[in-house]
């Protein structure tokens, strides 16, 4: 019986190949990144209310002006498509059903006007600064036809980070049978015979890209690293608000100065994202700079946070604390791994569902009565081992109102 997030893990785990499944879990390096983003939540507790009226509780809220049925954006995660035939459409059309945004990655094996065809819903494209401008401008301007509302600027590769599974695991795409792996391919013939129904095992955006000297999946995937670019800077953030007229967000910041440069040049949104900890490694957990980055934007932008979420009461902390919604990564994947659109749309009913108990029981009914003083500080979440650990000491750290953490 699945019940909760952790549940569609363990299904999805069963139903995909080792290599597939340790690609959604990959993290950098030691994954210290990984781990800090569960367990800083652990640092925040909850102020409960009583004897308030929650016989009718509302999660819904906005974001960049798209009024939505839940705080949740289904966020960029490239290679969907490896967990269910035609993976991005249909976690698109899930979060469609469900009210809320699903965004596109660049490196989707679905392409932006397949996505958008199927989905009704709010759509975001994610996009990388390719080294050949040509190629980047030519996805905004498919982003725009396509009808696509906002344009989601990942700011935190300018290299790749070092997930050291893929390549013990020998990943590649197509993903490949060779002698460490063919007993577990064996293992999940179903995950075989169901992708052997999908068009296409690669990025989908760039197959018919007149740049390609081949067009195979290990070209298109040899010309996609070729294009990474680590000489991006703000100047291409300024270039991409020339040629792009609607919302841009910026995806990977991290820090209160990049967010008061990013609201100077009038970015619209700011998704506070250690890339779920698959970049650079011994960064702190999401939420713990998430106040940081809500008090340096001051109301000028809409912030986002985006890692670590697996329950619907992480949505309300980090909406308590100043974010105006939430995007989730891996529960997606885990609920499409599991059973394809359905398993999607029942990873967002169970996060609402959490969330509407958690505001019910808070006392808290809506989410617009939700600020900081929902909370209470715990000790250090970098002291903690693991999320299960035992019973911690408190610290006398509080939580000021409108502020910064303080101790």
């Amino acid at each position: 019986m699945i019940v909760s997030i952790d549940d569609l893990r363990q299904r999805a785990r069963r139903r995909l190949p080792r290599t597939v499944f340790d690609y959604v879990e990959g993290a950098a390096d030691d994954g210290f990144t990984v781990d800090a983003n569960r367990r800083s939540f652990d640092r925040y507790l909850f102020r409960a209310r009583t004897l308030v009226d929650v016989s009718k509780v509302d999660h819904s809220t906005s974001l960049l002006g798209e009024k939505l049925a839940t705080p949740i954006v289904l966020g960029p995660t490239g290679l969907a498509g490896l967990l269910a035939p035609r993976g991005e459409e249909l976690a698109a059309k899930a979060a469609a059903s469900r009210g809320a945004i699903f965004t596109l990655s660049t490196m989707s094996i679905g392409t932006i006007e397949e996505v958008a065809a199927v989905a009704p819903a709010p759509l975001w494209f994610q996009l990388y600064v390719w080294k050949d401008r040509g190629v980047t401008r030519a996805l905004v301007e498919r982003a725009k036809a396509a009808g696509y509302r906002a344009l989601c600027l990942t700011v935190d590769v300018p290299v790749m980070g070092n997930r050291e599974q893929d390549r013990r695991n020998g990943f590649t795409l197509p993903p490949r049978i060779h002698f460490s792996n063919v007993m577990d391919v064996l293992r999940h013939l179903g995950w075989v015979l169901r992708m052997s129904s999908s068009p296409r095992a690669t990025f989908g955006n760039f197959v018919d890209h007149p740049s390609l000297t081949r067009t195979d999946a290990v070209g298109i995937a040899r010309f996609t690293n070729s294009q990474f670019d680590a000489s991006v800077t703000w100047e291409d953030v300024e270039w991409l608000r020339s040629i792009w007229s609607g919302p841009l967000v910026l995806k990977g910041i991290t820090c209160a100065e990049d967010a008061r440069k990013a609201v100077s040049l009038g970015v619209e949104a700011l998704v506070v994202s250690n890339h779920g900890g698959r970049q650079l490694d011994f960064l702190p957990g999401a939420i713990d700079v998430l106040p940081e980055v809500v008090d340096a934007v001051d109301g000028r932008a809409e912030v986002v946070l985006d890692g670590g979420i697996r329950r619907g009461s992480d949505v309300v902390k980090a909406i308590a604390m100043g974010a105006r919604a939430c995007m989730v990564g891996r529960p997606f994947l885990y609920g499409l791994a599991a059973n394809g659109q359905a398993g999607v749309e029942l990873a967002l009913d169970i996060l609402c569902a959490e969330m509407d108990r958690t505001l019910a029981l808070l006392g808290r009914p809506r989410l617009a009565e939700l600020d900081r003083t929902a909370l209470r500080v715990d000790a250090p979440a970098s002291l903690e081992p693991t999320r299960s650990s035992a019973r911690r000491e408190t610290s006398t750290v509080t939580l000021r109102v409108g502020g910064t953490l303080d101790t």
